[in-house]
């Protein structure tokens, strides 16, 4: 946690959109502008089947829009540095339109424009590289291969493989109804294309979450929008969006993108093991992460060593005040929960979970 209390405010926001904006570029592109053919009405399994079955799609090529109200209503006036004005302008964060790059082999890139400097987001392969023109600095993230170190050939044996029946897809879809809400499959049209979509709720109430929709060509089964939902509003607070799709292969050039020399680099190494368990204290030598209460209300706890009287100025520390028995805290309230941290009797706290304030101040005060 150390990394992330030295990042500026406007650093670790560009991080956690980066994220967003990545987890749903890996998993689409986007709702269309204009009106196009529909489907027919289909089951869910049989839709998703047909589309599995569909031609063989050997990369894909489309203009993007991306909206992030996620910080909507967030009170960042204590921000400090050069907090406000880079945030505003921060297409991840304000939001952007661009172009969007997929290839057969799962290679993406994501470009976001702004007048103050593009967001380049570059899977290639291996590492996720994100580029922000703005500050003049690159993330790179590479995930842990598996012991035999077989990605590559894995997803071409992947590609070998027949897709999964209808009966296959039913029960998969029964599973997760066990765990979330699924709703069938409901004709539309994505980018000019037929699609269907489908929206995942939880069954449980008490979170901010009031769930995702993804949309998916109904001829060729690529992933075209998604888009988070709170549960206070109807409308999305994440989505991705493209206003044009074109199918065919993508050159691979497009994946190598050459930040300037002069570029600041900042390597984000990856997590250990998942810890398994039902919320059990977890610790890595640096700090203990627990989780009180179910589901996906569940807040999390996170305790590591403090610092004293070592003032860092970091990103946390630049966010608006609570009170917490006393004790000053600093809080980011967003459109899906809470982030809450404080120093106490050399502890530093970190309370977090996909909740209203209210919620976790009112854990934080029993800790």
């Amino acid at each position: 946690m150390n990394i992330l209390r030295r990042l500026p405010l406007s650093r670790l926001l560009l991080l956690c959109g980066a994220v967003v904006a990545l987890g749903a570029g890996l998993t689409a592109i986007a709702s269309a502008l204009d009106s196009g053919p529909t489907p027919p009405p289909q089951p869910l399994a049989q839709a998703v089947s047909k589309a599995l079955n569909g031609p063989r799609v050997d990369g894909v090529t489309a203009r993007i829009t991306f909206a992030n109200h996620l910080l909507e209503g967030a009170n960042l006036a204590g921000g400090g540095g050069d907090g406000g004005n880079s945030i505003a302008s921060n297409p991840l964060v304000n939001g952007a339109s661009g172009r969007l790059w997929v290839a057969s082999d799962g290679r993406l890139r994501i470009e976001l424009q702004s007048a103050k400097g593009d967001i380049q987001i570059v899977y290639d392969g291996h590492t996720v590289s994100i580029y922000d023109g703005s500050s003049n600095t690159i993330y790179r993230y590479t995930p842990k291969q598996d012991a035999s170190g077989s990605g590559a050939s894995e997803r071409g044996a992947q590609d070998q493989k027949s897709p999964p029946s209808v009966a296959q897809i039913e029960e998969a879809v029964a599973h997760l109804r066990e765990h979330v809400n699924v709703s069938g499959a409901t004709p539309t049209d994505v980018a000019g294309q037929p699609a269907y979509t489908v929206r995942i709720s939880p069954k449980e109430g008490g979170s901010l979450i009031g769930g995702a929709e993804l949309s998916f060509d109904a001829n060729h089964g690529f992933p075209l929008r998604t888009a988070v939902y709170s549960s206070k509003s109807s409308a999305p607070v994440i989505e991705l969006a493209a206003t044009e799709v074109t199918y065919g292969a993508v050159d691979g050039s497009v994946f190598s993108i050459s930040p300037p020399s002069n570029a600041t680099v900042h390597v984000i190494e990856p997590s250990g093991e998942a810890p398994t368990g039902q919320n059990p204290p977890k610790t890595d030598g640096k700090g203990t992460l627990t989780g009180h209460g179910h589901g996906i209300s569940t807040i999390g706890v996170l305790q590591t060593p403090a610092h004293g009287a070592q003032k860092e100025g970091g990103a946390l520390e630049q966010l608006p005040t609570v009170s917490i028995n006393g004790t000053s805290a600093n809080e980011l309230r967003t459109e899906l929960g809470t982030i809450l941290t404080f120093e106490r009797s050399g502890v530093r706290y970190v309370v977090a979970g996909a909740v209203e304030a209210a919620q976790v101040e009112a854990l934080a005060r029993e800790l």
